[in-house]
């Protein structure tokens, strides 16, 4: 597959070349469609490892796994940086119903969000109220909530030609949701799933609580957006529909783990770094290979192209997979922490984290002037239709860098 292509935006911004820029990207791009790695170690993290939530039995063997294979090319150093992350264990199967008479029942397809805490034991019934933003819980206030479940059902705007534009304008409710709605006294939160599709899958994702006090959090889970329709039609009809659910998640104790790094040493300016990478840990409920193994095969594969092509980079450049990006994002922070405390000098950080789709250019958080010198090279990816260059976000887990002189980028397929 052809998603190692993105390491040319890597390759350029190092400066390495002393033959011209388009022979040497011509050399990498036959070199990554030919002989490229990446959706073979994909196909391993995807089909033999599967989920690898931060702190489970699959997060521990991707590390084990891709440290091993990261060490069979031969780079300059490999090593595991220790970071402390959250266990949350999602525990049996969720169920939920929609009560629409006494003893008239529908089962309806939901997943508690990762973070939340459980129902209690016989599970939640109320009444539902339905919003569709934040701030229409303000309007509603505490005396048409307390005592309900709370249904954010804001569907993902499907006139956006950029989905993430789309996800980012309704994923607040998912996020926040449940923070917000204990306020005004609901007793549970069903969540619209962050899908463009209508189908029968509920989506998980992180909820966040802020400061709530444990004893006051309360369960939030997500529905298929199926089901969602389902909900928000029969509530049209009867505003006195039921929902019932029950979820046994947990939080535990933080445990050990790792963000997995290997590197190449620069020949000529060693202390100069360039960073790739992509978040090694995924949600419990799929197999990660979008999000984010994709990112973290192809970030590997920049350095195994370098070695298989006989490029040697002037700067250093290393390729850093993140745990816990999903549910803390603790290995971003502890890796920016540790290279503060190193005073090591990163130039350029690059993450891949929205895909495994085919490559189309790069988004550029920096200032103009070093913008200014990446719209130079654009002409050099036209060839290859990866030369959408704008300014804009870059990633999660390399976000924590940010200091005013690095530049950093995010992959956009």
């Amino acid at each position: 597959m052809k998603r190692s292509l993105f390491l040319l935006g890597l390759l350029f911004t190092c400066q390495l070349f002393s033959q011209t820029d388009s022979e040497v990207i011509r050399k990498i791009y036959d070199a990554s469609l030919s002989k490229g790695q990446s959706y073979q170690w994909l196909d391993h993290l995807s089909n033999q490892i599967g989920s690898r939530l931060s702190g489970s039995l699959g997060a521990e063997k991707a590390v084990q796994y891709t440290k091993e294979e990261l060490e069979k090319l031969g780079l300059d150093k490999v090593w595991l940086q220790p970071v402390m992350v959250p266990k949350w264990v999602r525990g049996n199967p969720e169920f939920a119903y929609i009560e629409t008479a006494p003893g008239k029942t529908i089962s309806v397809n939901i997943c508690a969000l990762g973070g939340s805490v459980a129902t209690p034991l016989q599970g939640i019934k109320a009444n539902v109220v339905e919003v569709h933003s934040l701030e229409e819980l303000e309007t509603l206030g505490r005396e048409k909530i307390e005592g309900k479940i709370v249904f954010f059902n804001r569907p993902m705007d499907e006139t956006q030609i950029n989905t993430f534009n789309a996800y980012g304008g309704c994923v607040d409710q998912r996020g926040s949701g449940a923070k917000e709605a204990t306020k005004f006294g609901a007793v549970g939160v069903i969540v619209r799933s962050m899908n463009l599709r209508l189908d029968d899958f509920p989506h998980t994702g992180g909820t966040n609580y802020g400061d709530t006090p444990i004893n006051k959090r309360i369960p939030a889970a997500a529905i298929s957006t199926n089901h969602a329709e389902l909900l928000s039609s029969l509530l049209k009809i009867d505003k006195n529909v039921s929902f019932y659910f029950k979820q046994n998640c947990q939080q535990m104790a933080d445990v050990q783990s790792y963000n997995v790094i290997g590197e190449i040493t620069g020949r000529e300016f060693p202390k100069e770094i360039i960073v790739v990478g992509g978040h090694l840990d995924s949600w419990d409920l799929g197999d990660g290979s979008h999000d984010d193994g994709a990112g973290c095969t192809q970030s590997m594969d920049v350095l195994r192209l370098l070695k298989e092509t006989g490029i040697k980079p002037k700067r250093t450049i290393r390729v850093v997979l993140f745990m816990n990006e999903e549910n803390g994002m603790r290995g971003g922070n502890e890796y920016a922490k540790v290279a503060k405390q190193k005073g090591e000098n990163h130039m350029f950080a690059l993450e891949s984290d929205s895909g495994g789709f085919t490559p189309r250019g790069f988004s550029f958080d920096c200032d103009d002037a070093s913008f200014n010198q990446v719209l130079n090279w654009k002409p050099l990816f036209e060839p290859y239709l990866v030369h959408y260059f704008v300014k804009g976000g870059s990633g999660a887990d390399i976000g924590p860098l940010k200091d005013g002189k690095v530049v950093l980028a995010g992959l956009r397929p």
